[in-house]
């Protein structure tokens, strides 16, 4: 092992801590409809696993046959700026594409693109952070992990999740268009600028130097974080939109409230259903509320992907609405019964 027992179990450490806070902020983006557990723990190991074993035989593979040809610093050059990018965005990108095109009825649009996205990449970002701190911490102790740290960890812990959310976004105008022409275009322009602005960000640190790399993440991640907020927020609204759309017809037949309705179809009715549900009733009732706010919404991508075509062959339509309106009916009783 390149950095000893000690120094990895300190990059270990100090690349796990920090990720459920980040897990827990990639999740609060999806409010509207939660992502199955088992698939975001598959897109976070897939990452951490699988993404990062290939890219380091690829990287590895890269450097090593430019070195033979063109000497040890092209071959380090080369691994980060071409192989790198290339390779890691691919690898942490497949996993996407194997939910956008076998779980339909779990990929519906630009959030999840970026969530499933973001949980790929933190997986790969941590893997490669363990490799990164425990370097840091062998060869120069404590100061090098703190200076490693603070570098890969405050500046940058998004770096990963920000360019593959790219495809994401991609892969989600895909699915939201009903365009052939989007539909093939959108994820591979995604792809191609995830590796553009990977290739753009390691490039700046290995041929800028300090100065660089700082103008960088000044002029380009910055603004490109905030644009990704920006999107973010304009895929939430199209969701609301959604439920609203979708869930009406309840309302209009007596099924919804119309404080149920108003609650289920923004953010924050939402999030003050559940607040008052907690205060109320406690866990249990908060509980309840989310289920039913998750359910419900749910149903209403459910119809939305019945209404575009966008279902499995062997989907029984009816009989999940159904179920969904089953389920639905057992927890208003209990609201509606204090």
């Amino acid at each position: 092992i390149e950095t000893g027992p000690v120094a990895l179990l300190l990059g270990f450490l100090t690349a796990t801590i920090p990720v459920p806070l980040y897990i827990a902020l990639v999740l609060w983006i999806d409010r509207y409809e939660g992502e199955p557990l088992w698939m975001l723990a598959t897109a976070f190991f897939w990452g951490a696993l699988i993404a990062t074993f290939f890219a380091f035989l690829l990287n590895t593979s890269m450097q090593l046959l430019v070195h033979a040809i063109a000497g040890e610093s092209a071959g380090e050059a080369f691994a980060a700026v071409v192989s790198a990018p290339i390779v890691e965005e691919t690898g942490k990108a497949v996993i996407l594409f194997i939910f956008f095109f076998f779980k339909k009825d779990e990929f519906d649009g630009v959030i999840d693109g970026v969530v499933y996205a973001s949980m790929s990449a933190l997986g790969f970002a941590m893997s490669e952070n363990i490799l990164y701190y425990g370097k840091a911490a062998a060869s120069g102790g404590g100061e090098a992990l703190t200076a490693v740290f603070i570098l890969r960890g405050f500046f940058a812990p998004f770096s990963h999740p920000l360019f593959t959310s790219l495809t994401g976004i991609g892969l989600g105008l895909a699915r939201q268009s009903n365009n052939l022409g989007i539909k093939i275009i959108t994820p591979i322009i995604g792809l191609l600028m995830a590796m553009f602005m990977h290739s753009l960000w390691n490039g700046s640190a290995v041929f800028g130097g300090g100065v660089v790399f700082l103008l960088i993440y000044i002029l380009v991640m910055i603004p490109a974080f905030f644009i990704m907020l920006f999107v973010i927020s304009m895929a939430l609204r199209r969701e609301g939109r959604i439920v609203r759309e979708f869930l009406v017809v309840d309302l209009e037949r007596g099924f919804l409230t119309q404080e149920e309705y108003k609650q289920l179809g923004s953010i924050i009715g939402r999030m003050g259903s559940s607040f008052n549900a907690l205060s109320s009733s406690g866990y249990k009732g908060w509980r309840a509320r989310m289920r039913f706010n998750q359910l419900a919404s749910e149903l209403a991508f459910h119809r939305s992907r019945v209404a575009r075509g966008v279902c499995s062959a062997e989907q029984d339509v009816r009989e999940l609405e159904t179920a969904y309106l089953y389920a639905l009916q057992g927890l208003m009783s209990e609201f509606r019964g204090r």
